[in-house]
């Protein structure tokens, strides 16, 4: 098969994807590399019907590279993930409210073009978790835990475009990273962001039923084949507080070749995925409690 990856220059030396392309190409794959934030293009002859049979693509968010993903799939070309799919988990305003219109157990989210209109976020809904609506890697997230401190934050959000903002989901110290691959579902424990102390390994772990359930349910709701879902284990059940597409899949055994086994299986489908079910025990989302002292001071991408 003749495959073409967009990988940006964030991830120009990590092993994902870098090791699945190997991988691919030891198979016997053709493997094309596009570096779209480093490369001038010519797109009428970048992307040509049947030049490939998939795209990938493993990219920073807001990165050129979903332009030419979107500009693949018009061209009727398979793309890993769905790049409409990609682009609904990206925008976490979106992602926050279709995944709550499908159920998922997703904290409250407020949308906000101007970081003053944070003010009109209720006092109840504090401490509260800020970051862009289209960041990634826990860049810029804030933990604001009363509403006095807000206005020292302004300032510093007012280059950030959209943002989102939720109430803080109090936790252990430890959250789950859930990645799926090839159908398959694998699960890290790791330090939670806003917890910076705690003594936590990232590790393996067995996956929990409930969390199980909700994080195949993820992947149908969005469209995702590839992905990875952060959940917080919250006083009235698990909270769903991030969704990547195309993850580091850390942890996961085999995980190069696992990803190129589930590319090839998506180009050879067309990357077709069966209709979202309903999920019949969705848990509430709790009404949120204080902050501990040990998290006020942190910040992170843990909602």
């Amino acid at each position: 098969m003749r495959l073409c990856f967009l990988v940006e220059e964030h991830y120009r030396h990590d092993g994902m994807p870098n090791e699945v392309v190997r991988q691919l190409t030891a198979w016997g794959h053709q493997v094309d590399v596009v570096r779209p934030g480093g490369s001038l293009l010519r797109m009428d002859g970048l992307v040509r019907a049947g030049a490939h049979d998939a795209w990938v693509l493993k990219t920073v968010s807001g990165g050129p590279g979903l332009t030419l993903l979107e500009a693949a799939a018009a061209a009727g070309t398979t793309t890993v993930n769905d790049a409409r799919s990609i682009r609904g988990v990206r925008d976490k305003a979106l992602a926050a409210a279709l995944g709550s219109a499908r159920g998922l157990p997703l904290p409250p989210t407020y949308a906000l073009a101007r970081p003053e209109l944070l003010a009109g976020v209720p006092d109840s809904a504090y401490p509260l978790v800020v970051k862009p609506a289209d960041g990634s890697s826990g860049r810029d997230v804030h933990l604001v835990p009363s509403p006095d401190r807000l206005a020292a934050l302004l300032p510093e959000l007012g280059g950030e475009g959209m943002l989102i903002a939720q109430p803080y989901v109090p936790n252990s110290g430890t959250d789950l990273k859930v990645y799926c691959v090839g159908g398959e579902l694998y699960a890290t424990e790791r330090r939670s962001p806003l917890h910076p102390d705690a003594p936590v390994r990232e590790r393996r772990v067995r996956l929990p039923q409930e969390v199980a359930r909700i994080a195949a349910r993820v992947g149908e709701v969005y469209g995702l084949d590839l992905y990875g879902v952060d959940v917080l284990l919250g006083p009235d059940g698990p909270v769903v507080v991030d969704v990547n597409d195309f993850p580091s899949f850390r942890q996961v055994p085999d995980a190069a070749a696992r990803v190129a086994r589930a590319v090839l299986d998506l180009a050879r489908s067309g990357g077709e995925r069966p209709p979202a079910a309903p999920l019949p025990t969705a848990r509430p989302y709790a009404r949120p409690v204080p902050v501990p002292a040990q998290a006020a001071a942190g910040a992170g991408d843990g909602a």
